[in-house]
């Protein structure tokens, strides 16, 4: 037993025996006060380790979070017959043994049930002290690793996410620097106007790259832009066709999501006069599509898959709806969703501050119904006890018994809303509508 453990005991002790030597004492002296004091430790350090013990076993074998259900009926279960024990064996030591005041077959004859009951009740407070402490030491715990794995959360996704946002820059500047080179050297006229045109073209990446989402309407012009530096290049090698609905323009997509799988038709495919390219970019459903004639170019050397993997990890960050591929035998084309709200799962993602604010405020909230609760059982154990105690001594008619239900179903009801009984089962059926309502309105959308 721990030494601040023992402190309390005694101290448990030295409160119970002052309480028992001045209203219950006939003699007052230092001899009464000693013996008031040695029956007080035996109660004190036979049902303090006892319930101790219990309540330790328990919390290391259930859960207060996970298992609230369990480990609230095995608590009242285990506290009820291991006090009831602990109870019976003091209270036969004290009146058997020590005082002398009943034999074994008086005592266990009924004699002393008003007194046992009385004894039991008050072991029953003390447990019910240590299994809030337990619950709140708990809580305490779980609220502090929820803010800890929450932080790490948002700080892996973040890290994530601005990893792949950095990837465009420069992924776009070597590219565009090696369609200038071929350029240079094939026509310099169409080179000055092509670095003209990357300047502008640039500025746009450079302003957009750093957004989760874009309007497609932004994203078509750029992409209509880029699509003539292209031509600047390959003339009539390359056919863009652009067909994109009026009412699809103000949805959203990821930024330069068009430029990087134009740049991938261009560069995974031949491009001649004889046999040009044709690119494709057109609204379907609730998709934006890019589809272009398959004219497979044999590889120098292995790509290095920046573009649609970029593109399908950073959709993979904003929402659950996902970019697909298709490839037939004469054609490829890539659908990437076209998203109604500028939402992210990122954002679901509580900021730090807010994430530990409603820890904290849960945790208050969950303190306060204990607090509530401890003191309405601590009052009925204190106080039915005392009313029957002056019933009995000043009255033949029971009425201790309205009361002692009255009060008794009051409280089995705040218990039974206090520690949750079935309100997993509520919390389940909520988040099953919630989960209908949201999928019925994305269908609607």
């Amino acid at each position: 037993m721990k030494r601040k453990s023992i402190i309390s005991l005694l101290w448990i002790t030295l409160g119970s025996s002052l309480f028992f030597f001045t209203f219950f004492s006939d003699e007052k002296s230092f001899e009464s006060f000693g013996y008031s004091f040695l029956i007080s430790a035996l109660y004190a350090f036979s049902l303090g380790p006892s319930n101790g013990i219990v309540n330790e076993y328990l919390n290391k074998k259930f859960s207060w979070t996970e298992q609230t259900t369990y480990r609230t009926i095995l608590g009242i279960v285990a506290t009820i017959v291991v006090n009831f024990v602990v109870v019976y064996f003091c209270n036969y030591i004290n009146f058997v043994v020590i005082q002398k005041a009943s034999t074994p077959e008086e005592f266990f004859s009924g004699k002393y049930n008003f007194t046992n009951w009385f004894f039991v009740n008050f072991a029953l407070m003390i447990a019910a002290f240590l299994h809030a402490k337990g619950f709140m030491e708990e809580l305490k715990k779980t609220s502090k690793k929820e803010v800890v794995q929450q932080k790490l959360i948002a700080n892996s996704a973040n890290a994530q996410f601005e990893s792949l946002k950095n990837q465009l820059d420069p992924h776009f500047l070597f590219n565009s620097l090696n369609v200038l080179s071929a350029l240079i050297d094939e026509n310099p006229g169409q080179a000055q106007k092509f670095t003209a045109s990357m300047s502008k073209i640039y500025r746009y990446v450079l302003e957009q790259k750093d957004k989760e989402l874009v309007t497609v309407s932004d994203e078509i012009e750029f992409a209509k832009t880029y699509c003539n530096l292209l031509k600047t290049r390959f003339e009539d090698s390359v056919d863009f066709e652009f067909e994109v609905k009026k009412e699809d323009e103000e949805k959203f997509v990821v930024p330069l999501s068009l430029q990087l799988l134009l740049e991938n038709c261009i560069k995974h495919n031949f491009a001649t006069s004889s046999r040009p390219l044709k690119v494709k970019v057109f609204t379907e459903g609730k998709f934006l599509s890019i589809e272009n004639n398959l004219q497979v170019r044999e590889q120098l050397k292995e790509s290095a898959g920046i573009g649609l993997a970029n593109i399908v990890q950073r959709y993979s960050f904003l929402t659950k709806e996902n970019v697909f591929v298709e490839k037939s035998e004469h054609s490829f084309k890539v659908k990437i969703p076209v998203l109604t709200e500028k939402m992210s799962q990122r954002s679901e993602i509580k900021p730090i501050q807010e994430t530990e604010n409603l820890a904290y405020q849960k945790a208050v909230k969950r303190v306060k119904e204990l607090k509530e609760f401890y003191i309405s059982l601590v009052s009925y154990c204190v106080i039915i006890p005392l009313l029957i105690f002056i019933n009995v001594t000043t009255s033949s008619y029971q009425w201790f018994w309205f009361p002692l239900f009255g009060w008794g179903m009051g409280l089995a009801i705040q218990a039974v809303k206090t520690f949750a009984i079935g309100k997993n089962w509520e919390e389940k059926e909520i988040e099953k509508i919630m989960r209908k309502n949201k999928n019925y309105g994305k269908s609607e959308s």
